[in-house]
C-alpha cells in the first residue's frame, strides 16, 4: 500500500468516527418530542393544580427536570459511554458528584445554622 492509500483510509477512518458522533435526524426528533412532553406535562400539573399537595408537585417537577437533563445529554450533547471513549462521561459523572457534595453540604449548613439560631423575640412585646 503506498503512503497517498494509508493517508486516505486514515482520513476515511477519522471522518467515520466524527459522524457517529453526529445524531440523526431521527434522534433529534425525539429528543426534541420528549423534550416537549417534559415541559408540557409539568406546565400541565401546575396550571391545572392536579396534585394538592404544592410539596409532591415541587418534587414531581424537580423529577421531570432531572429526565430531561437525561434527554438533553443523550439526544443532543451526545453524551454516553462511547463518545470520545468515555471520558467526557467520565467528566459528567465526576462533575455531578462535586456538585451534589456541594449542594448538601450547603443544605445541611444552612438547615443547622437555622435550627440552632437564637429565636426571635416579639418586638411588640419590649417595653
Amino acid at each position: 500500500m503506498s503512503s497517498e492509500t494509508n493517508a486516505q483510509h486514515q482520513h476515511d477512518a477519522d471522518h467515520g468516527s466524527e459522524e457517529q458522533a453526529h445524531g440523526s435526524f431521527r434522534g433529534y426528533m425525539t429528543g426534541f418530542v420528549l423534550s416537549v412532553f417534559l415541559t408540557a406535562i409539568p406546565f400541565w400539573l401546575v396550571m391545572n393544580n392536579v396534585l394538592d399537595n404544592n410539596q409532591l408537585t415541587g418534587f414531581v417537577i424537580m423529577g421531570f427536570a432531572v429526565v430531561q437533563i437525561i434527554v438533553h445529554m443523550v439526544y443532543f450533547l451526545h453524551m454516553n459511554g462511547r463518545a470520545e471513549g468515555g471520558w467526557s462521561l467520565l467528566a459528567l459523572v465526576f462533575t455531578l458528584i462535586l456538585v451534589v457534595i456541594a449542594l448538601a453540604g450547603s443544605l445541611w449548613v444552612m438547615y443547622h445554622l437555622n435550627t440552632n439560631m437564637m429565636p426571635v423575640h416579639d418586638m411588640k412585646q419590649m417595653p
